[in-house]
């Protein structure tokens, strides 16, 4: 038996392939199957949370700190009131839905819908808009994501994928919980995703041709805010960050006009004195 020890060749134990490339592909490959995950997680808890019972929102809400109501101001608030049943009258709101539209009297130029059929118009921004139905267009799309039961959708979807990502990185699901609790009132105005924009717009759009008996003025809103943001010596409304604004929002509005017939031409009506004396 002839025995022979041959020289071993260089680096047959040595990979050809950066030894980081295995690593980052496991890592990219980890992340993906995450975002899947929490992705399907928030569309089912998304549809789940719609069966949870009005009353349970209006529970909700009076939990949570958010801003009160202009105190002594009564001709706004007496103004959006009315200009709110108005809009509701044609909207087919369930019985069991409460809607209340709030006046907060603050330099902000925002509105929003939250939890238990509550709409906060701030004073910032009704002094942005030159007529009426500018001013329902924006009521009239709050009340339509209550309407569809956006803001408990949003909760929904935001509790279970943050329950979820706190698992998996190890944080204290307490604390988290704990966060939710107190700070509700953002999560769900920033979590309406473009589907259910877009469909608060369609509705209110609808509204506002029932109401009016034409949508002049319905993008108004929109423009101006396209405007503003041109302007780079001007800050960033608030409402940019609670709802998604292009030139393609407002393409969208005027074909869904003209497809449903709706006439974009008529008379705008004037907002009361009081609220034109204060824009000035």
């Amino acid at each position: 038996m002839e025995y022979s020890n041959p020289e071993i060749p260089e680096g047959i134990n040595t990979s050809k392939q950066h030894p980081l490339k295995d690593f980052f592909l496991l890592s990219f490959g980890v992340l993906g199957c995450i975002v899947i995950c929490a992705f399907i997680l928030g569309l089912f808890a998304e549809r789940l949370a719609l069966y949870i019972p009005f009353s349970v929102e209006q529970e909700l809400m009076a939990k949570i700190e958010l801003e009160e109501p202009a105190a002594g101001n009564t001709e706004y608030q007496a103004y959006l009131d009315e200009l709110g049943k108005g809009l509701i009258a044609h909207m087919d709101i369930p019985e069991e839905i409460t809607i209340t539209v709030n006046y907060v009297d603050e330099p902000i130029e925002n509105a929003f819908a939250t939890l238990g059929g509550h709409i906060f118009i701030y004073q910032g921004l009704i002094d942005l808009l030159p007529n009426e139905n500018a001013l329902a267009m924006v009521i009239a799309h709050e009340i339509a994501h209550i309407k569809y039961r956006d803001p408990i959708a949003a909760l929904g979807r935001g509790v279970v994928v943050g329950l979820f990502l706190t698992a998996i990185t190890g944080a204290s699901t307490d604390r988290y919980i704990s966060n939710i609790i107190s700070e509700t009132g953002t999560l769900t105005i920033l979590g309406f995703n473009r589907n259910q924009e877009r469909r608060a717009d369609e509705e209110a759009l609808r509204v506002l041709a029932d109401y009016y008996g034409h949508v002049n003025g319905a993008d108004t809103l929109f423009k101006t805010f396209l405007k503003i943001e041109d302007e780079m010596d001007m800050h960033t409304p608030e409402f940019f960050s609670t709802h998604p604004l292009s030139e393609d929002r407002i393409s969208n509005i005027e074909k869904l006009a003209n497809k449903q017939q709706w006439s974009v031409k008529g008379d705008l009506t004037q907002l009361p004195g009081f609220i034109q004396d204060q824009a000035k």
